[in-house]
């Protein structure tokens, strides 16, 4: 069994999969630690990619390399959710020095090769993959603002956190059966200080029209619909956050979210 080592982890080749192990320790990220490893059969595989680049930091000799793998349409939560996911936190992303780059280049082109020959083959993509490379159920994450928590039934939302808005801690919770929704959205803060936030999205209920529809998506009654329910702080459906860590944790439940209902989707005629 092949296997190549990188930064943050280390992938192994056996014909048939990947299997990724990431690194422990201080200076592992927090979503790698969180995710131990996973297993990415090569049906799974739409693409490789790899490159080098110059060093970012003055101190750093020599160029690094980067190799990537990106998955199926549907495959990967951490991509559909994670617009402005960071390196660091890219599951499917593995980096080295110079040193290895010849070895890296070649582990490269052999697993280009093996995953086209794999599709070529008419292998499909295993159901429900999405659902192994996130954390398992049930999973709970807290904020400042609070608590998000999700079985595979349903998401509930709890604004107990000391920077909930008065908007929030008046409605105290709100709970989202998995029929209801449509996936979940991941945005990280502009800056060091700011807010990211978590959103759980609701599919469109056609019996809601107008006024009623934004009602219905707030969760509330007669006067809970008005402009300031779109800023993440007022909106009944965000769980903010602030820091590295909750930075973490909410990309690991929104992924875990969308994994599972893709899962459902798929199920369904």
């Amino acid at each position: 069994m092949d296997e190549l080592r990188g930064d943050r982890a280390t992938w192994r080749f056996d014909g048939e999969s990947v299997l990724v192990r990431y690194h422990t320790g201080r200076r592992v990220n927090p979503v790698l630690d969180a995710l131990g490893q996973c297993v990415l059969p090569l049906a799974a595989i739409a693409s490789v990619e790899f490159r080098t680049e110059p060093p970012r930091r003055r101190w750093r000799r020599g160029r690094r390399w980067r190799l990537r793998a990106r998955l199926d349409h549907n495959t990967d939560p951490y991509a559909a959710v994670g617009s402005m996911l960071t390196e660091a936190s890219d599951p499917f992303l593995l980096t080295g020095e110079a040193d290895t780059e010849l070895v890296a280049e070649y582990h490269a082109e052999q697993l280009s090769a093996a995953a086209s020959a794999t599709r070529e083959a008419g292998a499909s993509v295993p159901a429900g993959l999405a659902t192994h490379l996130v954390p398992p159920l049930p999973m709970h994450i807290k904020t400042v603002e609070g608590t998000a928590s999700f079985d595979g039934t349903s998401a509930r939302l709890i604004w107990s956190g000391y920077e909930a808005s008065f908007r929030k801690r008046k409605r105290q919770r709100r709970e989202f059966p998995m029929p209801r929704i449509a996936g979940a959205e991941w945005v990280s803060p502009p800056g060091a200080g700011y807010y990211g936030y978590l959103r759980v999205v609701e599919r469109a209920d056609p019996e809601a029209t107008g006024l009623n529809a934004v009602r219905r998506y707030l969760g509330g009654g007669e006067g809970e619909a008005n402009s300031a329910a779109t800023a993440p702080e007022a909106d009944l459906a965000c769980l903010r956050y602030r820091g590295s860590r909750e930075r973490a944790r909410t990309l690991l439940m929104a992924a875990t979210i969308t994994a599972h209902t893709w899962a459902r989707d798929e199920r369904q005629p």
